[in-house]
């Protein structure tokens, strides 16, 4: 049933969409959140500001600023307090990562101690997990000049941190898919307008206080979205409830314990103008 709506979507989309180029560029172009089944909808594949300037004028609110919270990079806003989804910004305005926060009293306990200090890292009553779309290390210090940031796009590489150090501990994602067999992210499945999944160290007997809350997409051979997976039921509308039945259709193979493990909040993040085209 989903997979018949996707190719009405398709079609739609085929139609409405804007800039519908087929293909995968190498140069991410946008910055847009949560999956949908409906590409126009006002919900699904959602734009956001890729400066601090834009951010403000959407009704974004900075939260923190460059040093306040150890651990914690950048200049980073949500909007309506929403925690879930957190955008973060270099010392020039410009678009440098993402980040999502859950409360540190969450009812099932998780995150579980496996996972706080990497990738969740501590700040006041929320734990964090980021993501950076350039080196860390000219975040807060030198940022990207205007010129750069037309020229580079939304960012040069991804980095997942994993670690209290924003700077030395966070990881370099492979851009090619290539460059992903010979790390511990393991290959899942495909799914069009996502892509082709990879999550970290999956086992079908794996305990779930080990499962890593991020997986990434390649489409074409290329990294171009990625997202985060939490055992939690949380509430924000920027976020995705994937039923149990449909996990087979993203890993490979399904570990036992998340088909116990309640329900589940994911976020999609694109890094392309037309994540409808994504078919792996």
């Amino acid at each position: 049933m989903m997979r018949s709506l996707l190719v009405v979507a398709l079609a739609l989309c085929a139609v409405h969409c804007n800039g519908f180029i087929f293909g995968h560029g190498s140069k991410w172009t946008n910055l847009k959140v949560t999956w949908g089944i409906n590409p126009l909808s006002s919900t699904s594949f959602v734009a956001m500001p890729l400066t601090e300037t834009d951010a403000k004028s959407q009704g974004f609110q900075k939260i923190s600023d460059c040093g306040d919270s150890s651990g914690l990079h950048g200049i980073r806003y949500v909007k309506d307090n929403d925690m879930n989804l957190i955008l973060i910004y270099d010392v020039q305005g410009h678009i440098a990562g993402i980040s999502a926060a859950v409360p540190t009293n969450m009812a099932n306990g998780w995150p579980h101690a496996f996972l706080k200090g990497h990738p969740f890292i501590k700040s006041g009553n929320h734990h964090h997990i980021s993501a950076y779309f350039v080196d860390p290390a000219i975040i807060c210090a030198s940022g990207r000049t205007t010129a750069l940031y037309h020229q580079q796009g939304v960012g040069t590489d991804l980095y997942i941190q994993n670690g209290t150090d924003p700077i030395a501990d966070s990881i370099k994602i492979p851009h090619l898919q290539s460059g992903i067999t010979s790390t511990h992210w393991t290959k899942g499945k495909c799914f069009p307008t996502m892509g082709l999944h990879y999550w970290y160290n999956i086992r079908k007997d794996m305990s779930c206080d080990e499962f890593y809350p991020s997986f990434l997409l390649y489409n074409g051979g290329k990294l171009n979205a990625f997202g985060w997976a939490f055992i939690a039921d949380l509430t924000s509308s920027r976020l995705e409830h994937p039923p149990q039945s449909a996990i087979s259709g993203f890993m490979n193979p399904v570990p036992d314990c998340l088909l116990n493990a309640g329900k589940l909040s994911t976020m999609h993040i694109y890094l392309s103008d037309n994540p409808v085209l994504d078919t792996c």
